[in-house]
């Protein structure tokens, strides 16, 4: 049952990062400086870091205020 629980979580989690990621980006989420992005040739590759920084740090302090 923790299993089953875990899933349709992350499945929600996913859908809602799906819904507010075009809001985001409009805040310029996702295109910050220290964000890595190479171009060579036909291939992009692209690696939001300090996004990913950021998000980390607001998930974990919302995460703690609900734990306390």
């Amino acid at each position: 049952m923790d299993m089953q629980r875990f899933l349709i979580g992350l499945g929600l989690l996913i859908l809602i990062a799906g819904i507010a990621w075009p809001l985001l980006s409009r805040i310029g989420l996702g295109r910050l400086p220290g964000d890595i992005m190479v171009e060579r040739g036909g291939t992009t590759v692209y690696f939001p870091l300090v996004t990913c920084i950021i998000v980390s740090v607001v998930l974990s302090a919302v995460l703690w205020l609900f734990n306390r």
